[in-house]
């Protein structure tokens, strides 16, 4: 696909990974980059160039995506002054902002609004905005992580009980939610790159169904989990019994901020902790997972795991992995292409859950009761989505 254009619309652009997806596209578009990192970059055909990517979003701060890169350091200086004009020229939309869901972090580019409704009313003219600026636009959540909600409560059970919360201003719906039902509502398809509940409650499954918009989520699988997601599958075909897993980060970007708040570590925690169970086939009593604002260490998470496990004659042993990534790094490159796989799945006439997407994710959706985990079986589910006859 090299003529189509594709807006992304991101819920966070300013934020570290924001940034660096902007940032990135816009270094590619000058080959001051190559295409490492991209894991579709290999199919040319069908998905949308990276070089007729856009963007544009909404953020609590109002810092241009230049002053916004400088602030994370994520890029060198040299990268940014390649691309400071692109950054420059784009400025975040006034944000929904509410300190119930997100209690540590704060801004000042939000705007009033009495109800939910209104809330709706002003990201769905924002969107109907942002659709001009190419042939197709997909909003992706990248928003800083939301508390824990309880995802069985009656208001998310059905569309009609939904709608009918949101006329009555309920307070357990969140901003994630808000921005989700708004972009469903113009028909423009959703990604959930966060913890966040967004789409993975059953009202908004029935109402991409009903507007017959594809949507995926949730929480990107960048690092830790992305490594657990292979090593476990290999432990399990051995036949060696895994008794203890622990895992810890180090991290010190927004994201750790926001984190060290306990409501927004538990939404973090639940999707981390999820995959071992799916992929094993049993419970693992010692599995641990422990995140850490450590504000030196910056967007350089140290990611490092303790996985003790039985062998034959029932035997111990053990791994241990010290994973120094690039939180950013690794992030910015999924959700670029996740954006285009929702893209091609909106012109191929797909809707409602795109499981098929799965590898991109800590906590995948799924029209399934239980989701794969394995890595190697979430690429070949997406490999014959892509090269289907």
């Amino acid at each position: 696909m090299t003529e189509r254009k594709l807006c992304i619309a991101v819920i966070g652009i300013g934020g570290a990974v924001g940034t660096t997806m902007v940032a990135g596209i816009e270094l590619i578009k000058k080959e001051k980059v190559t295409e490492i990192g991209l894991p579709l970059s290999h199919v040319k055909e069908k998905f949308i160039d990276y070089r007729n990517i856009s963007f544009c979003g909404w953020d609590l701060l109002d810092y241009d995506l230049e002053q916004a890169a400088r602030l994370h350091k994520v890029l060198t200086s040299e990268q940014i002054e390649e691309v400071k004009k692109e950054l420059g020229s784009i400025k975040p939309f006034q944000a929904i902002a509410d300190s119930n869901f997100l209690s540590n972090f704060s801004g000042q580019n939000t705007f009033n609004a009495s109800s939910h409704m209104e809330k709706i009313e002003k990201i769905r003219a924002d969107i109907r905005l942002m659709k001009q600026k190419g042939d197709s636009l997909v909003v992706l959540n990248l928003a800083s992580t939301e508390k824990l909600v309880e995802t069985e409560d009656e208001v998310f059970s059905s569309l009609s009980n939904f709608e009918k919360a949101l006329s009555e201003n309920s307070k357990k719906i969140s901003p994630a939610m808000l921005y989700a039902y708004a972009a469903i509502s113009e028909r423009v398809p959703y990604a959930n790159f966060t913890p966040s509940v967004a789409v993975d409650i059953p009202a908004m499954i029935e109402f991409a169904e009903k507007m017959q918009v594809p949507i995926a989520g949730k929480d990107g699988k960048t690092g830790q989990t992305f490594i657990k997601t292979v090593i476990a599958p290999a432990l399990k075909a051995r036949a060696l019994k895994v008794i203890g897993w622990y895992s810890t980060n180090l991290l010190g970007n927004r994201d750790g901020l926001v984190l060290s708040n306990q409501d927004s570590l538990a939404s973090k925690v639940k999707t981390k902790s999820s995959v071992l169970e799916d992929i094993l086939g049993y419970e693992v009593e010692d599995h641990i997972v422990d995140i850490k604002y450590y504000p030196p260490r910056g967007d350089n998470k140290e990611a490092w795991d303790n996985i003790d496990f039985l062998g034959f004659l029932e035997q111990p042993m053990q791994i241990k992995i010290n994973f120094l990534c690039r939180d950013s790094i690794l992030a910015a490159p999924l959700a670029i292409e996740i954006a285009r796989c929702l893209e091609f799945a909106e012109r191929n006439g797909e809707k409602g859950i795109q499981e098929q997407l799965s590898v991109f994710f800590k906590s995948p959706m799924t029209k399934q009761t239980k989701p794969e985990q394995s890595f190697h079986k979430q690429v070949e589910m997406l490999e014959k989505w892509v090269f289907r006859s």
